[in-house]
């Protein structure tokens, strides 16, 4: 598969490089982000990938979040796709609305006309993206995810479902029941139609409820403010806790205190998820 390099920045003396390439899974020209440690061709360095929430691009987690000081100092290689497929063939929302179509397309598999030619994120993250990493760039198989909001509920239910491919995941204000709230709801019903039962398989809360235990759980660290906007009406973190805590699932929540939904809350809090993850990596 060609990569097309479309720009090179040199940073706390790695390098952040954006790229370009055809998808075979989303049908379209896809773009993503990569920050590289110094002597990342030495050190083997193992993968964190960031999922950006809606409205957002590959570009916003790079430009806004801070991260690449501690990535820097870790050795910690940082993916960060763009958030949909994109492009003249791709169907958007018809009225232009921000939470369905390009910039959201919610980390699923769309089974639905007209969005399923394309919308095929699930697959995209989980497989499509990792194999081009690993084929140009030979970095260590050990990899964990992270993201914000939409991404954040991405992050979680990629790591719910796949367990042995992921060494921690961890979220920023993510959306944790989406079947039960109006970003979701319209997401769902137009990606995935009318089956509830296929919807579940993308809510996070509903995916541990209905854990058996029998894999191994992924650790997760959840960061939510506590004056964000979304908080009740989109995000419900609550109902993520409470299956957590039925569950005995490792999930660490932590509410702080006057932050809101922005990176400015991310650039606050991100080098402590990248520390959470660099814990597991290394195990």
């Amino acid at each position: 598969m060609l990569l097309e390099m479309f720009n090179q920045n040199k940073c706390f003396g790695g390098l952040h490089q954006q790229f370009s390439h055809r998808s075979d899974v989303t049908n379209c020209t896809m773009r993503f982000a990569v920050f590289l440690p110094p002597e990342y061709k030495t050190k083997n360095p193992p993968v964190l990938y960031w999922l950006s929430g809606l409205t957002c691009t590959e570009e916003n987690f790079m430009q806004k979040a801070g991260a690449f000081k501690k990535a820097a100092e870790l050795g910690l290689v940082i993916v960060a796709p763009d958030t949909s497929p994109r492009g003249d063939e791709v169907p958007d929302d018809p009225d232009k609305a921000y939470d369905l179509g390009h910039g959201a397309g919610f980390y699923v598999n769309a089974t639905q006309d007209p969005w399923k030619q394309h919308y095929q994120m699930y697959d995209y993250v989980l497989h499509e993206l990792p194999e081009i990493i690993n084929k140009h760039f030979h970095f260590q198989p050990k990899q964990a995810i992270c993201g914000h909001s939409m991404g954040g509920h991405g992050a979680i239910i990629l790591a719910l479902r796949n367990p042995d491919k992921f060494a921690s995941a961890s979220a920023f204000s993510p959306i944790c029941h989406p079947t039960q709230v109006p970003w979701g709801q319209k997401a769902f019903s137009h990606y995935l139609g009318d089956d509830k039962a296929h919807w579940a398989e993308y809510d996070a809360t509903i995916l541990i409820q209905n854990l058996n235990g029998q894999s191994r759980p992924v650790p997760i660290l959840v960061d939510q403010g506590d004056d964000d906007q979304f908080l009740e009406t989109q995000l419900r973190p609550q109902s993520l806790q409470l299956a957590a805590k039925e569950k005995n699932y490792p999930l660490t929540l932590r509410y702080q205190h006057g932050y809101d939904h922005s990176y400015y809350f991310i650039s606050t809090f991100i080098d402590d998820h990248l520390d959470f993850h660099w814990q597991y990596l290394q195990q």
